[in-house]
């Protein structure tokens, strides 16, 4: 029987020595692991307010990592050359390894620059959760704090395998109709919404949601997506800030127009209805 990878909705068969969708999870011996385990393509001092956290230590800053991979397939990625295009899947080789000790040593030493932890971020970190279950925990009993920025694409299984060593998250919520999901990122869209309600339990949450013209930018779908949100503060309360952003050509959408800013104002105020915390983003 050929092994499954249960990381996410894909479930992906993975032969020996090759590797599934994400292009970052590989069988060897018969066992599916991360290829991408320790790998670095991506690594930065930033600002929190960056991932973007606006209610998690604001001001301060964070040191942030990411390897290669991506279990989506957005074809208006930011990070295309480290998640999913070919130059991606070139990093398997190339990329630079690091151990979870090595990382949490370089977290402490930048300290003194404003640093309180790590974010794993840049490309889809849940698809190598292993290295961050591992680096995280480190990270926790040294006393740092520990971000993660990820698409909500994994299973609880995944999020309950690193949710004790993780403070804060900011999720994409990248739009709320399954349309979207499936037929424009390859998506599953109820997936992500059992990874946010169950993430919400366990640490701080903040959302994003990007704005594309004509796909995801009605007052009718931000009214019924953050409704839903609102409803899960009451359950839990907890205040779970949106970050409502906007589209810039990129990747396989160079030929769309950016997002107007009239547009991202109108929808920050449509959210406002139901959210008492709305940032606009890349205005």
């Amino acid at each position: 029987m050929m092994p499954v990878c249960d990381v996410c909705f894909r479930h992906c068969i993975i032969e020996e020595n090759s590797t599934g969708f994400c292009g970052a999870r590989t069988c060897r011996g018969g066992k599916i692991v991360a290829a991408n385990y320790g790998k670095l393509t991506s690594v930065a001092l930033d600002p929190i307010e960056k991932k973007p956290l606006k209610m998690f230590h604001p001001g301060t800053k964070i040191l942030s990592i990411g390897s290669y991979g991506c279990n989506l397939r957005c074809p208006f990625c930011q990070n295309s050359s480290i998640s999913w295009s070919q130059k991606a899947f070139e990093y398997k080789d190339k990329a630079e390894y690091y151990e979870p000790g090595e990382i949490v040593q370089s977290a402490m030493q930048l300290r003194d620059r404003g640093n309180i932890g790590l974010a794993f971020t840049y490309n889809e970190p849940l698809i190598g959760y292993e290295f961050v279950r591992d680096t995280a925990k480190l990270s926790k009993e040294a006393g740092l704090e520990n971000v993660l920025v990820t698409n909500g694409t994994a299973t609880l299984n995944v999020l309950g395998q690193i949710a004790p060593y993780i403070d804060a998250m900011n999720i994409d919520l990248k739009a709320f109709t399954g349309r979207f999901y499936r037929g424009f990122i390859d998506g599953d869209f109820q997936m992500t919404k059992d990874f946010i309600q169950t993430a919400v339990q366990s640490c701080h949450v903040e959302l994003t949601t990007l704005i594309i013209p004509d796909e995801n930018d009605s007052e009718a779908e931000m009214r019924e997506l953050s409704a839903w949100v609102a409803a899960l503060e009451k359950q839990h309360n907890k205040k779970i800030p949106l970050h409502i952003t906007r589209f810039f050509p990129a990747f396989k959408l160079t030929g769309k127009e950016p997002t107007p800013v009239s547009t991202i104002m109108k929808l920050v105020e449509t959210a406002k209805e139901n959210l008492e915390f709305v940032f606009p983003g890349n205005v």
